[in-house]
């Protein structure tokens, strides 16, 4: 039997077994005994019957609690230890067996590299882990650390002890603790809520709060996940770690057509499109019909045209095609006719789709939800549009440019500023 799960990531997770370590399974084994310890010695038998391990009397589970529940793990395969763990961490909070359950589900997945998680904690050499609260409460939010032994050696119980005392004698949290957190070998899930908590408007917000989300995003994207805006708390942004979506293979193209003809508003809109594909199906679709009217503005601006605020997009591609030519009725071929009037009808349909399925108005209790799959067909379809604009209108500079005998203009701002 195949066990399916999916990571806190998202990420689809077939376990078979046999493929997870033995060492990953027999610490399994000794973390899920310590948990049905911490019961009652009466209810222990009890919880083991609903953990699907064999029964017992009260009087063995009185004579040692860890020793009752290791016995019956013992006599079961890897699938059940697997299959009782999940079934405890969702009866109640367990952080060590959550951890070794993430450690285990995760390995399907791609992994965070060791060099990758000290490049992250060596960001915080010389800056403290949050501004605006202590460091201490940065810590609490993702590590139960007055639940968790000190390291061995320390004359400290909890971890929580130890911590204070570093911070106390080494004015704040060093670099050190983090991997003494366990950082560099903690499973994916956890690294993620640690800089999504360091990163938080609560932590720190400003410039300092951008600046350390970007830094972290590089390092994330050499392993194929990003740190991006989620949302917006009481006006600042908070960040939540995701994979880097897979685009297609136009992407790239796109990109490089959509920065050159206007780097900030049109490639930035872009560029947030592909990011919310994946993860914001609904506000991609509504940035996927933005960018298409950011591209109609900008060419109609360019070329001396008006246009109105309240223009909807399909009137503003017609005013376009008229001034690229791109109307059906301007070309004689048939087959040149069907295409632009293909292209019409997408311009209009991504209109429509925005308003049915896009983040700008309520969704009510009966619309349907779009999946990526959808989003990723509008933002495709609009980049593919944009860049065919672009290029149509920088090809009638161009022959304006030459029958003219002088270069063509791109940029309204540099044609007025000259």
């Amino acid at each position: 039997m195949i066990t399916t799960t999916v990571s806190s990531m998202g990420f689809p997770a077939l376990l078979m077994p046999a493929a997870v370590p033995p060492s990953l399974i027999k610490e399994l084994r000794q973390l899920l005994a310590s948990a049905i310890a911490d019961a009652k010695a009466y209810d222990v038998p009890g919880l083991c019957r609903r953990l699907s391990l064999r029964e017992g009397d009260e009087q063995e589970a009185f004579a040692s609690k860890f020793k009752y529940a290791h016995r019956r793990l013992m006599d079961v395969d890897a699938e059940q230890v697997l299959a009782s763990a999940r079934q405890l961490v969702d009866e109640e909070e367990h952080f060590e067996v959550s951890e070794q359950l993430a450690l285990i589900d995760e390995r399907s997945g791609p992994a965070v590299t060791t060099l990758t998680r000290r490049r992250l904690i060596a960001l915080f050499e010389r800056t403290p882990l949050a501004r605006d609260i202590d460091e201490m409460e940065v810590v609490r939010g993702v590590w139960p650390i007055g639940h968790l032994p000190a390291p061995a050696g320390n004359e400290e119980l909890t971890l929580e002890g130890y911590l204070l005392r570093g911070a106390f004698l080494n004015d704040g949290l060093r670099p050190a603790d983090l991997e003494t957190l366990g950082l560099l070998r903690c499973s994916r899930s956890l690294l993620f809520r640690f800089l999504e908590a360091v990163t938080a408007p609560e932590a720190r917000a400003g410039p300092e709060q951008i600046d350390l989300a970007e830094r972290i995003d590089g390092l994330l994207k050499q392993d194929g996940f990003t740190l991006t805006v989620a949302g917006m708390m009481s006006g600042s942004p908070f960040y939540r770690v995701r994979p880097v979506p897979i685009g297609s293979p136009a992407d790239a193209s796109i990109s490089a057509v959509l920065a050159a003809f206007d780097p900030s508003q049109v490639h930035g809109r872009w560029t947030t499109a592909m990011e919310r594909r994946a993860s914001e199906p609904e506000g991609a679709i509504t940035l996927a019909r933005t960018l298409l009217e950011d591209v109609c503005k900008w060419i109609l601006d360019q070329a001396g045209e008006t246009w109105q605020e309240a223009d909807d997009l399909p009137a503003l591609y017609r005013r376009l095609a008229k001034v690229l030519k791109l109307a059906p009725d301007d070309h004689t071929e048939q087959v040149f006719k069907q295409i632009l009037g293909s292209c019409q009808s997408v311009v209009e349909s991504l209109g429509a789709l925005r308003n049915k399925l896009g983040d700008a108005h309520s969704p009510g209790p009966k619309r349907a939800r779009p999946q990526p799959r959808h989003a990723e067909l509008a933002v495709n379809l609009a980049g593919t549009m944009a860049t065919f604009l672009v290029a149509t209108w920088e090809a009638r500079q161009g022959e304006r440019g030459a029958k003219r005998g002088d270069l063509p203009v791109f940029k309204t701002a540099e044609r007025r500023e000259g």
